[in-house]
């Protein structure tokens, strides 16, 4: 299968905050729950609980939040950045462990502390779009049919037809979309401000992808930063 994803930035951007990376995996041999952390995760959230609050950076969690901060959008509370509730979420003994690429998606996200999607690829096709949300625009992010407004919140865009709709973006990921126990190929999206090193981006897009190949057991993974 020769897989070619792109992903591109509207306009309605600018001036641009948010830096992205794109990874991809195809062949997945299954997607069942997660029973148990693995590894990987057991060791993230063992060095989180033993440095707290702290295992995030107060420097990157303020440039994480200023990159989400525009119009009327304010990072903080229910709308905070999805790194924040997941290491909240490992200091309580709480992380969420789904499945395996989402485990890793959330793995990620927690160690570098960028925001990441990650969706069902052929659900949501290889061609994406990143902008801003209108405010019409919302989606449903889970199972029990609970939506998220999108106005002025940057969002991962799936086309359909003419139409470029909301699937992901660094709060919450919308239900259409996301990973199942049928999904083999995925594709991911890290979120990280402008203002941070692109070497900083550049390891945990490595990372995600050379996770997907040892944990995921996927036949083919690779990353790009548009």
């Amino acid at each position: 299968m020769n897989i070619v994803p792109s992903l591109n930035y509207h306009p309605s951007l600018a001036p641009r905050t948010v830096r992205t990376a794109v990874i991809w995996g195809l062949g997945m041999p299954e997607c069942g729950q997660t029973e148990a952390p693995p590894p990987f995760v057991a060791s993230l959230l063992e060095q989180a609980r033993i440095a707290g609050e702290g295992f995030l950076p107060p420097g990157r969690k303020a440039a994480v939040r200023n990159m989400l901060r525009y119009g009327s959008y304010k990072p903080s509370g229910r709308s905070k950045p999805s790194s924040e509730y997941l290491l909240a979420a490992a200091l309580q003994d709480r992380f969420p462990l789904v499945n395996k690429a989402v485990d890793v998606n959330n793995a990620v996200s927690l160690q570098w502390g960028y925001p990441a999607s990650i969706f069902d690829m052929d659900l949501c096709g290889t061609n994406l779009l990143l902008r801003r949300g209108t405010a019409e625009e919302s989606y449903i992010f889970n199972s029990a049919g609970q939506s998220i407004e999108l106005k002025d919140l940057i969002c991962v865009c799936r086309a359909e037809g003419d139409r470029w709709l909301p699937c992901g973006n660094p709060v919450k990921d919308a239900m259409a979309t996301k990973i199942s126990d049928s999904t083999r190929n995925v594709i991911a999206v890290i979120y990280a401000p402008v203002t941070e090193s692109l070497s900083e981006l550049e390891g945990a897009a490595a990372r995600f992808a050379d996770l997907l190949r040892s944990h995921c057991e996927i036949s083919k993974s690779a990353w790009f930063i548009p």
